[in-house]
Formats: C-alpha cells, structure tokens, sequence
C-alpha cells in the first residue's frame, strides 16, 4: 500500500476489517465442525465392539472367548482392539498389547465409567500413541469393563489436512477481500 495517504489505508481498513473478521470466524467453524465430525466418527466401530462385548459377558460368556483372534500391537496397528477388565480396572483379557501386555487405563476412567455406563474418550498410553477408545460398563454381578479402541493415526491425517485446506482457503479469501476492497476505495466516489 505504498503510496496511499494514511487516510485511504484507514478508509479500506475500516471496510475489510469487518469482512476480515466474519472469513475469520466462517474458517474457524468450518473448521472446528468437519474435526469434530471426524473425530466422533471415529469412536462408531468402537461404540458397535464395546456394546456388543459387554452384552456377551453379561450373558455369561468368558472374557477370553469375546476377544477377536490375534494379537494387536497397538503402538503399530490400526486394527480395532478390546480388552476386557474385572471390577477393579485389573485385565482379564484383551486382544490389544502394548510393549507385549494388556492395555492399562487411566485409574479415573473407571470411576467416571462406574457411574455413567460409558465413556467416549481419546487415550495416549504414552507419546505417538492416540486411540478414539470406548470404555464400557458390564451389567451383570460380576460386573467389570470393556475396553474398544482404535489407533487416531489416519483420523488425525485427515485432520491436518482439512487444516491446511481450511487455512488456505482462508488466507486466499482475506487476500481477495482485501484486494477488492481496495480496489473500491480506490475507484469509488
């Protein structure tokens, strides 16, 4: 904007900012709702195997014999894992390993779950390690949880590239707001 007078910059900054603003926030809530929907998407396998589990072992089947055959490597799969828990959060069984043993959760997850039924929740056993995981209660009398989860890896890709595509559509929109502001301060009345 060489050249202009300080009263022409005023002029188009009064005008853009408003439009500036208003892109801001249309970038930010596009955003914010297509990550949200990616990451809530990614709980629905694990709300079906959760369910499903803790059903079966309220039915009386044995912890083991609910698993998936094999053995998950969660540092390194994408593949969906269960493990299932007595009533003190201690593993009974699980179809998921980390560094070659069961899973172990966060201590408040169990007390949240006890009293709610489920929990929804991302979950870092440790760093590089993300899982969309669904903890669900047992209702039975020798009650207990089931875990369900799955790596965030993919998930979180397509997050960062809606970021970036978020980001430069709007970047590219506050440039031709503003060179169309411009352009009508420039040649108006």
């Amino acid at each position: 904007m060489r050249g202009l007078s300080s009263k022409l910059v005023l002029q188009i900054l009064r005008r853009w900012l408003p439009v500036a603003a208003a892109s801001t926030l249309l970038a930010g809530f596009s955003y914010t709702a297509v990550q949200q929907d990616l990451r809530q998407s990614a709980n629905d396998p694990q709300i079906q195997l959760a369910e499903d589990t803790a059903t079966a072992i309220a039915g009386g089947q044995a912890a083991q014999a609910v698993l998936p055959p094999g053995q998950v490597d969660i540092a390194h799969s994408l593949a969906p894992y269960i493990a299932v828990y007595d009533g003190g959060g201690s593993a009974l069984a699980s179809s998921g390993t980390l560094d070659g043993k069961p899973p172990i959760l966060p201590e408040g997850v169990f007390g949240y779950v006890a009293h709610h039924g489920e929990d929804r929740f991302t979950w870092q056993p440790r760093p590089g390690i993300r899982a969309a995981a669904v903890l669900r209660k047992v209702n039975s009398p020798q009650g207990g949880y089931v875990l369900a989860a799955r790596s965030l890896r993919e998930v979180e890709c397509r997050e960062w590239n809606v970021e970036l595509l978020v980001g430069a559509g709007w970047l590219a929109t506050l440039g031709l707001t503003l060179a169309v502001v411009v352009g009508l301060v420039l040649l108006g009345p």
